[in-house]
């Protein structure tokens, strides 16, 4: 049975939708314990909740949490370096759904991570016009495992991840809006030399919002935010260049330019400082009292925080500093249980093992940097074509997010951060695969003779036909490696020597 483009259209993202809640909403709970750096963002989101602020807890803070006391916090402030938006998503789950079990405390952190895969299938169709390939690039990130783990305990980069692609959904929708006023633009007896200076561009706002909401997770938004403001710029120049505006590139830089970042930055400064109100309409935050004005007052706390980023260098043993995120040579093992053999929870197997590790499906992970380095090439070759917005867009993505860690060699970072990457790896993947499998135009020699030219054609059919039975066998090796290493994102208790055959790396023991 064949079904209908349309039906497909939105049949594709449902069914991607309901796979990807499964794997991250089914036993949520568990762990009933506060996993890696949830011990300060799960307690930090209660105490806005309750206080408008960050407060201090006990030293046995996390045994009377889990164990139903949570109103054992103490109205002292708490220093705290990261932004307050992150944990109010935190705080609405056990709003909703209470802080006596991990389901309150995890819970926004799976609808994040369950609304980025149907998001990234949207971006893939969109640049590509193909349900497929969105299908794929939607279909590998519901089944990854460092998606699944991110999603399945309540630390800010899920968030982050979700606010950075969504920014860049909005970045395709400004670019068909520039391309319709352009349009207008051209169709005008009299245009000008520089073209349009476009004031009306709600998704370049929305986008803002959207960074905004990303800095106001993890400070590692403001790279994004800066490169695509200059993404902008240069996108900007090009459609020009495309619609006949002879000073596109001064138009672009002086006339849009400054529009563009007035459009992008003053929002996304809105929102970064919104996030910070409960803090600021109260009295009781960290160093809220270090100046009468509320808002010098919260520049010198950041001033501090900074300070703490910068210099933060304390040896961890799952650090991993970013030269190594594309080798996949030290995956974060966030939570790890090993029961006594013969235990109610390990009657069944002689050795059993739990793990939440940020172990990526390593067959989607190295294949998509591959397609990283054939999307580049295309672009210097220019023989992108039609695609070369999408692959630029993509490769942008991956650039905000990536290249600003390499500058911090000696801070302590960990590859659960490429998190924030993944959306824009399974993307360019995809999108890879995509033109591989296109349909060749046969290669003729000048004036072929009829023989010729029908030999050219079956062998590009051949050709064709070969790299789409690589592509569909690559998906299909990579659906399945990604259900095979699940188990290393969920917690759930396996034989030890299960485990072990996943242990593909010395480093990610």
């Amino acid at each position: 049975m064949r079904i209908a483009p349309r039906t497909a259209g939105w049949l594709t993202p449902l069914a991607l939708t309901v796979v990807a809640a499964a794997l991250r909403f089914i036993g949520l709970s568990h762990p009933h314990e506060l996993v890696f750096d949830e011990t300060y963002y799960v307690k930090d989101a209660w105490t806005l909740l309750h206080l408008g602020y960050e407060g201090t807890w006990p030293d046995d803070a996390n045994a009377l949490f889990t164990g139903g006391d949570t109103a054992a916090f103490l109205t002292d402030p708490s220093y705290v370096v990261h932004p307050p938006l992150g944990k109010w998503l935190i705080a609405v789950g056990m709003l909703l759904f209470g802080a006596e079990s991990g389901f309150g405390w995890r819970f926004s952190a799976a609808v994040a991570g369950t609304l980025l895969v149907p998001l990234v299938y949207a971006i893939a169709r969109r640049l590509s016009g193909s349900v497929v390939i969105g299908a794929v690039a939607g279909g590998l990130l519901a089944v990854d495992g460092l998606a699944n783990s991110l999603s399945r305990v309540s630390l800010l980069d899920g968030f982050l991840a979700f606010f950075v692609t969504l920014a860049f959904w909005f970045l395709i929708l400004d670019r068909e809006w520039m391309t319709r006023r352009l349009e207008a633009w051209q169709a005008d007896p009299h245009p000008g030399y520089t073209g349009p200076v476009v004031w009306d561009r709600p998704w370049v706002l929305a986008a803002g919002a959207a960074l905004g909401a990303a800095t106001a997770v993890k400070w590692s938004g403001l790279y994004v935010l800066a490169g695509v403001g200059l993404f902008l710029v240069v996108s900007d120049a090009l459609m020009r260049r495309r619609a006949g505006v002879k000073e596109w590139y001064a138009a672009a830089l002086v006339r849009q330019g400054p529009v563009a970042f007035l459009q992008l930055v003053p929002v996304a400064a809105v929102v970064y400082v919104v996030s910070w109100t409960g803090w600021l309409v109260t009295t009781g935050g960290y160093d809220r009292g270090s100046d009468p004005n509320p808002l010098i007052a919260l520049w010198n706390y950041h001033q501090s925080m900074y300070g703490f980023h910068v210099g933060l260098s304390a040896s961890h043993p799952y650090a991993s500093p970013a030269w190594q995120w594309p080798l996949l040579l030290r995956p974060t093992a966030m939570w790890l249980a090993r029961p006594e053999a013969g235990t109610a929870q390990c009657a069944w197997s002689d050795d059993c093992i739990g793990v939440i590790g940020s172990h990526p499906n390593p067959i989607t992970w190295y294949g998509a940097w591959v397609a990283v380095i054939l999307l580049i090439v295309l672009l210097i070759r220019r023989r992108a074509g039609a695609s070369a917005f999408g692959f630029a867009l993509v490769l942008t993505g991956l650039a905000v997010t990536y290249v600003p860690w390499l500058l911090y060699p000696a801070r302590t970072i960990f590859q659960f951060y490429t998190v924030a990457m993944l959306p824009f790896l399974v993307i360019a993947l995809a999108l890879a695969l995509g033109g591989l499998t296109q349909q060749r135009d046969p290669v003729t020699l000048p004036d072929p003779s009829p023989a010729e030219l029908a030999y050219a054609r079956r062998a590009a059919a051949r050709e064709t036909r070969a790299w789409r039975v690589f592509a569909i066998s690559f998906v299909a090796i990579a659906v399945l490696a990604g259900i095979y290493f699940l188990p290393l994102s969920t917690g759930f208790l396996t034989p030890y020597g299960f485990w072990l055959m996943h242990m593909w790396l010395p480093g990610w023991i």
